[in-house]
This record gives C-alpha cells, sequence and structure tokens, in this order.
C-alpha cells in the first residue's frame, strides 16, 4: 500500500507542473473595428491671404503749400466729397487775381483792335487809306483775340489750383494714417501720400496657388472656359487672423492671367461683402476652398501605418483574422486620409491598437466608440 500511495503523490506533482499553455489558450486581443464605406468626400484646404478694399486710393496734394486744416482723423469713415485736408490758398488766390487782372488787360486790348479795324475799313473801302493797314489792323486783332483765350487759360490754371488746396475724398471709406500733420509743408512730388482711402463695404482677398492646385482646382467644375468654371465655383470662406471663421462667404470672381515666374503660383481673387465694416484693409488671414473626391474612404490616420514610404491598414478578414494591406492616399482632411485605392465597401478594418498586430493574428473585433467614428463621409 506504501508504494501506491507514493506513485499516486508523485502523479499529481507532475501534473501541477505541466505549462498553462497546455490547459487553456490565450484569449484574441479585443480591437475597434469599423466598415470601409466608399463614397464622395469634401475637404477643405486653406492658403495665405490678404484683404485689400474694393477701392484704395492714395491722397495726394496737386499743389504745394502749408497743410492749414485736417478735417478727419485716423480711422474716421468719410463720405465721398467730404473735405479732408486745407492747404494755405492765399497765394492761389492772389494768383487768380493777378490772372483775372491779365484778362481784362488782353480784353481791352482786343477791344481796342476791333475799333482800329472798324475804323479803317470805311476809309479802305473810300481809298482814303491803304488796304495794307487794314489788314495789319486785324492781325493785330487776332493777336489780341489770342492774348484774351491765353489770359482765360491761366484764370481756368489758377481756379483749378485753387480747388486744389481744398482736398476732398473721391470715394467713401476709411482713412489711413494720417502722414503729414496741420502745419507741414505738402509737395506733389512728396515721397509718401497725405493718406489713404479704402472703400471696404466690399473686399478683395487676394490667394495663390500654385500649379499642381491649380490644374486640380480646375478641374473640379464643369465649364469648357475658366470664366465659365468661375460660374460654377462654390462659395469660399475667409479664415481671421483670430482662426475665426468670417460669417459671410466669399466668392471667386477673378484669376489672374498668368503663373509669376519667381513664385510659380497664380494669384486668384475672392470678393467678400463687408457692409459692417469689420475687414480692413492691410487684414491677413486664410482663404478656405472646397474640394469635391469622388469614390474614396475616409480614414483616421491612427488605424493605418506606414513601412519604406507606403501606407497600410489591417483589414480583418475571416475568422477574423487581421492582414496587413497597402492603400493609396489621395489627400487629407484634418487627422484622416483620404484612400482611393486598397480599400473595398464592406470591409473592415482595425482603428487602433495595430502597433503590435502581425499578418495573421486573429483579434475580437469591438465596435468603433461612436464619439470617434474611423469612416466618416465628409
Amino acid at each position: 500500500m506504501k508504494p501506491l500511495a507514493l506513485l499516486l503523490t508523485l502523479a499529481v506533482l507532475y501534473g501541477c507542473s505541466q505549462p498553462p499553455q497546455q490547459q487553456q489558450a490565450a484569449a484574441p486581443q479585443a480591437l475597434p473595428v469599423a466598415e470601409v464605406q466608399i463614397d464622395t468626400a469634401t475637404t477643405y484646404q486653406e492658403y495665405p491671404a490678404s484683404v485689400e478694399g474694393a477701392i484704395n486710393v492714395e491722397i495726394r496734394p496737386q499743389v504745394s503749400g502749408t497743410l492749414d486744416r485736417v478735417f478727419a482723423d485716423e480711422g474716421a469713415y468719410v463720405s465721398k466729397g467730404q473735405p479732408i485736408f486745407k492747404i494755405n490758398d492765399n497765394p492761389y488766390r492772389q494768383a487768380l487775381n493777378n490772372a483775372k487782372a491779365s484778362l481784362h488787360a488782353a480784353q481791352g486790348a482786343l477791344l481796342n483792335a476791333k475799333l482800329e479795324v472798324e475804323k479803317l475799313t470805311p476809309l479802305v473801302q473810300n481809298k482814303v487809306v491803304s488796304e495794307y493797314q487794314l489788314k495789319a489792323a486785324k492781325a493785330a486783332q487776332e493777336i489780341a483775340q489770342g492774348n484774351v483765350e491765353q489770359a482765360q487759360a491761366q484764370v481756368g490754371t489758377a481756379q483749378i489750383n485753387l480747388g486744389y488746396t481744398l482736398i476732398k475724398a473721391p470715394v467713401s471709406g476709411y482713412i489711413g494714417r494720417l502722414q503729414k500733420k496741420q502745419g507741414s509743408l505738402v509737395a506733389p512730388n512728396d515721397a509718401e501720400a497725405l493718406t489713404q482711402l479704402s472703400d471696404v463695404h466690399q473686399v478683395h482677398v487676394y490667394f495663390s496657388l500654385g500649379e499642381n492646385d491649380f490644374i486640380n482646382f480646375k478641374s473640379q467644375y464643369a465649364g469648357s472656359t475658366l470664366q465659365d468654371k468661375i460660374k460654377h465655383l462654390p462659395p469660399v470662406s475667409l479664415v481671421l487672423s483670430d482662426n475665426s471663421t468670417y460669417s459671410i462667404p466669399g466668392h471667386i470672381d477673378v484669376i489672374d492671367g498668368q503663373f509669376d515666374k519667381t513664385t510659380g503660383a497664380i494669384t486668384v481673387r475672392a470678393n467678400f461683402p463687408n457692409a459692417s465694416g469689420l475687414l480692413r484693409s492691410g487684414n491677413t488671414g486664410k482663404v478656405r476652398l472646397s474640394l469635391q473626391h469622388s469614390n474614396v474612404a475616409v480614414v483616421p490616420q491612427d488605424a493605418t501605418i506606414e513601412m519604406q514610404d507606403k501606407v497600410f491598414v489591417y483589414a480583418v478578414g475571416d475568422s477574423n483574422k487581421v492582414a496587413k494591406q497597402p492603400i493609396t492616399i489621395a489627400g487629407k482632411s484634418g487627422t484622416n486620409y483620404l484612400v482611393k485605392d486598397g480599400l473595398k465597401a464592406g470591409q473592415h478594418i482595425v482603428l487602433s491598437g495595430i502597433d503590435h498586430l502581425q499578418d495573421g493574428m486573429k483579434i475580437s473585433p469591438q465596435k468603433a466608440p461612436e464619439k470617434a467614428p474611423a469612416i466618416a463621409k465628409n
């Protein structure tokens, strides 16, 4: 009996020493999985942009003189025809008086020449004086007439110069920086303008497209000519410097006629209404364009892995086994990839936790969290 008890004890000890794998196989790893959907996606591309008023006018003096008055302050809104600056007009007023005096003298000389012609005409007819004297009197009359016209032109010039001493707003808009203050000496050939006036009820936003972007941009929309395509362009958005989006969409209306040889880009202009005056000339921001991508799947970047300049996802196959599958990227949308080739509708891919996966591994598929869906249609 003792030998039998000893054998039973040894058998129990041997059984306890066997590896766990003979007792139970390891459970498959639970990973989030989503179904691939092929559809049309809209992405947005942003380009640095600068804002200019629909009309930007440099206000410059057209006559020299001392700046007597400044009627509007920096940043003020002025209406068309409203006075902005006043140059001392005394010299120009005296020049006008002098021109008028010269005109009066010329008119008097003309009247005297006419009287001379009237006096000589009957005398020549009666052969009292020679015809030569009458011709000389008529020539003097023509000279006097020319002097009158010249004096009239001088009066007009003096009146124009006097009018230039009051500088008025050529358009309605906002006053820019005042480069000259009251009492300053100003002249037409000054390097700097007195100020700038911007009509910003509507603004032009300029941005540039590279050659490839421009080709893709053109191919998106219907139309045989560029002008036809512009008519079919969707509205664009303006992202301001604080990353907020301007509330009113704009429309592209002008594309430059040629590429810049230095930058290899072409300039595009979009118009934005600005009735509130929020946008001013000199503002910067970004124009956001929408681009349509057909027959693509939207896949989170976290669901991909890059190896040797190629991008892969892990597709879930039969028996919940995963297989590494290459994909072709058409573009990006935020933190997602737009996949053009490599995925089919109805396939399932692993969303996260792919760092330690290998081909043929079995997983336990889990539904993707609703707060972060894997495949999203834009």
